[in-house]
Formats: C-alpha cells, sequence, structure tokens
C-alpha cells in the first residue's frame, strides 16, 4: 500500500466533544477541570489533567463572535418589538441596552473557551507537542 493510498490517521481529537467542552467553560481534554479562572484569563494547564492550555491564541475570536451573535439577536428582538407593540422608545432602549450587555457578558468567556477548545482539537499553535 502505497502512502497516497493509506487510510487517515485516526481522529484521537474530534472537534464537536471539544467545542461542546469549551462551551461549558471545561477542560477540552477530560472535560472535568476549569479552563479559565478569573473571567476571561486562560489556566496555564488544567487542575485535573495537566494538560497545557497556554498555548492558546484566542485573540479577538471570541470578541468578534460575540458581537455577532448579540447584534444580530438585538437588533432581530428590536425590530420584533417595534412592529408588535410599538413601545416607549426610552423602554425599548433601556430593554435592548440590557439583553446586549447580559448576552455579551454571558457569551464572551463561552466562546473563548470554544475557541480554545478547537484550538486543542486541531493541534493549532504548539497544542500539538513535538509533532508540529
Amino acid at each position: 500500500m502505497s502512502l497516497a493510498e493509506s487510510p487517515p490517521p485516526p481522529d484521537d481529537r474530534p472537534v464537536w466533544p471539544a467545542i461542546r467542552r469549551g462551551l461549558m467553560l471545561r477542560c477540552p481534554a477530560c472535560g472535568e477541570g476549569a479552563m479559565l479562572h478569573r473571567y476571561l484569563k486562560v489556566q496555564d494547564a488544567c487542575p485535573r489533567c495537566a494538560e497545557e492550555l497556554h498555548h492558546q491564541r484566542a485573540d479577538d475570536g471570541p470578541a468578534y463572535l460575540t458581537l455577532t451573535v448579540t447584534g444580530k439577536v438585538a437588533i432581530s428582538v428590536m425590530v420584533w418589538l417595534l412592529f408588535t407593540y410599538d413601545p416607549n422608545p426610552l423602554l425599548l432602549f433601556a430593554f435592548i441596552s440590557a439583553l446586549v450587555i447580559a448576552m455579551s457578558l454571558w457569551l464572551l468567556p463561552r466562546f473563548k473557551g470554544m475557541m480554545v477548545a478547537i484550538q486543542w482539537s486541531r493541534r493549532m499553535h504548539g497544542f500539538g507537542g513535538s509533532e508540529r
């Protein structure tokens, strides 16, 4: 069997379980240890399995995802409220502002966990050990 015909290696780090663990703010390797300490600070290593997490390069990705999802939801809710109930503009502003702040604060760490988990799963930025 030639190199071109060899089957692909088994995926020992499937991406979907890693994403689920990242969204739950858990270690992508074991799923038990906390990935973050404080609000957005990624731990250097998992407290349970000692998987090194300091390689991560989430940068601005979680902020962009948070902005996109929050904006789409907030604008949809605002348009729906305007056409369905025609509320007082000040009341609408207060409600939408509270919605945007709450969604942003809740989504940002989860998207950061998801980005770190994807990087771990795909062996990016040093997560692959000596292989890459």
